[in-house]
């Protein structure tokens, strides 16, 4: 079975699939050969939302080249679920954002994802659950671009403790969502936390 990838590079999406997704908005389609992923981003204007795609037989393949000029950061977050149905998210950086952090030496991605949500949150996860998605996202370091690979985990909390959000992390607030009523996230989030919300089953 093909592998398909999505990576988020501030608010445009490149896809590299082996079919045309199916989506609304205009996809544009690219060649690998001579593709240089650092000319490609300086290129990307600010506050640009646009869709890109290569289309190849092999899309591992291609991701493997792609990858190869850029430094490869793992991190891994959650999907947290309280008994009452209500899920966990955090406001940072002036947006909505779900709790998450890069991998410790010694520590496989699991443990990453329980530890960062109950440091980021001040909670303690009583169930790691299933893995939901992997997302990607690429950002400058310096000279270098980073590709950012996280995975993402459903997890559940006994009762619906209280958050406390971690400040030196520049996390501003923690809150329980109903997952009926989350249009602020929705409007004011990354694209990345949205395909962990659909993974998750809750958009």
């Amino acid at each position: 079975m093909a592998q398909n990838y999505r990576i988020y590079i501030n608010d445009n999406t490149l896809f590299i699939a082996d079919v045309l997704p199916e989506q609304k908005e205009k996809i544009q389609q690219l060649e690998i050969q001579d593709f240089d992923l650092q000319t490609f981003y300086k290129k990307l204007k600010n506050g640009s939302k646009k869709s890109y795609i290569f289309i190849t037989k092999k899309p591992r393949e291609t991701f493997k080249k792609l990858k190869k000029d850029c430094e490869v950061i793992k991190a891994a977050g959650g999907l947290v679920e309280s008994v009452n149905g209500n899920y966990l998210f955090i406001f940072r950086n002036k947006k909505w954002d779900l709790p998450k952090g890069k991998l410790e030496e010694g520590e496989n991605m699991k443990e990453t994802a329980v530890r960062e949500v109950e440091e980021e949150c001040g909670i303690k996860v009583a169930k790691r659950e299933r893995k939901l998605c992997k997302t990607y996202h690429v950002y400058p370091n310096g000279s270098k671009l980073i590709i950012k690979k996280t995975n993402w985990y459903k997890m559940k909390v006994k009762g619906e403790p209280k958050l406390i959000p971690q400040k030196e992390e520049g996390i501003d607030e923690a809150v329980w969502l109903d997952k009926n009523h989350l249009a602020p996230v929705v409007k004011n989030t990354f694209p990345s936390i949205m395909d962990v919300m659909k993974a998750g089953g809750i958009l």
